[in-house]
């Protein structure tokens, strides 16, 4: 790393003279540019720092490298764990749940341009933007690399497993995957006793 720093300083002054003649002024790059800053400074804080950065609970964390899109429209409950590198749009409202995760790399979409592509009128600034709110209930699991598409509602106590893609509503209690998620068992009191029964014998350590 040393070695690449000091090769590239002869050109480093050239090399922002690049970067600053291709910025664009306007009240949209400006907003967007402060978007970028502030999440690349993100990165120097603690998980529980960065949910308050967001204006989240005191008891929920937001790992490294998530991007929340209008945070000023998430409604997040208390103890919400955000894993690396997840997308969570908010844009045309998202709720989250006390006690929910959402898992490393898991999109959250509340919104779709798909109109403006096929109304080949896909300019910024977003006029053929649909915005559908979208609702992760209380307890919720959902496990990273999966996907929540604009409008659905997650039930409570419900589990998205892994590369899930989910375009419909999951029931409360549902346990879904696949591409598109369909149910695959429940969230039952016996599910959970086996989940209470492996932990107890983790924490008994080796017989």
């Amino acid at each position: 790393m040393l070695e690449f720093l000091k090769s590239i300083e002869p050109h480093i002054e050239t090399l922002m003279q690049e970067v600053l003649g291709a910025r664009i002024d306007s009240e949209r790059n400006r907003d967007l540019r402060r978007n970028i800053v502030l999440r690349f400074l993100s990165q120097l804080l603690a998980d529980d720092e960065r949910a308050r950065l967001y204006g989240l609970p005191a008891s929920c964390r937001v790992r490294e490298n998530t991007k929340i899109l209008n945070p000023e429209k998430l409604v997040c409950g208390e103890h919400v764990w955000i894993g690396e590198n997840a997308f969570i749009d908010a844009s045309g409202g998202l709720e989250i749940g006390d006690h929910s995760t959402v898992g490393v790399g898991v999109f959250v979409w509340t919104h779709t341009s798909v109109l403006a592509n096929l109304m080949q009128a896909n300019h910024p600034g977003g006029a053929q933007v649909i915005r559908r709110s979208t609702r992760i209930g209380t307890g919720c699991y959902i496990v990273g690399h999966a996907v929540l598409n604009p409008g659905v509602t997650v039930g409570d106590g419900a589990i998205v497993l892994p590369m899930s893609c989910v375009s419909h509503d999951v029931p409360a209690g549902d346990i879904v995957a696949g591409s598109p998620a369909k149910s695959v068992g429940q969230v039952t009191e016996a599910f959970k006793q086996r989940l209470r029964e492996e932990l107890a014998v983790q924490r008994s350590g080796p017989t």
